[in-house]
């Protein structure tokens, strides 16, 4: 893996970057071969919160994780454990898919099986997500701005809306930062 590291209001040191590589590289053990991929994150500071975002894109699967954390190194180590169950939850869809046609998988991740019984946790299974409840509402024609205060008012986090502008139906949501977002089809 090749890795692309940059930061943010924080300069990337050699001991930050070696910790990365150290941690991230270690992922490699769930492949049978190195994945030849490159690995970008991104370290970023913002009042006193240290953040670091990975993304890692591959020809049958995007691992991409974000974590925050008053620590740089806890951080890095929240962002590698999201990744190693992104990993798992795949080779258990890629498992039980090629388990019902009766083949084998075109590619197998190594040392899965013995962490998976080791630790069930964090493995997840297509029954294991369960929708609890279904909601259904008329979609009203408004703008981005309405659909902000009519989000406000309700105390959600977001809001979905017929944006009276494009004709297609938007989210807005309200960021971390405190500002507001627009999601809209293509």
């Amino acid at each position: 893996m090749k890795y692309n590291i940059r930061g943010e209001n924080i300069e990337v040191t050699g001991a930050i970057k070696d910790y990365v590589e150290k941690k991230i590289g270690k992922l490699t053990r769930y492949f049978d071969q190195d994945p030849a991929s490159d690995v970008h994150v991104n370290l970023s500071v913002y009042n006193d919160e240290q953040q670091i975002e990975v993304t890692i894109p591959m020809p049958n699967l995007l691992l991409r994780a974000e974590e925050q954390h008053v620590d740089l190194y806890a951080a890095i180590d929240l962002v590698v454990d999201k990744l190693e169950r992104q990993i798992r939850k795949h080779k258990t869809k890629v498992n039980r898919k090629f388990r019902q046609e009766g083949t084998s998988p075109k590619y197998v991740f190594a040392e899965l099986e013995q962490e998976a019984q080791k630790s069930a946790v964090g493995v997840y299974d297509d029954e294991a997500v369960e929708i609890v409840r279904n909601k259904r509402f008329d979609l009203k024609p408004m703008d981005s701005e309405e659909a902000v205060l009519q989000m406000d008012m309700l105390g959600h986090s977001f809001f979905v809306f017929n944006n009276v502008d494009t004709g297609s139906t938007s989210v807005v949501y309200r960021r971390r930062d405190g500002k507001y977002g627009l999601i809209e089809p293509n």
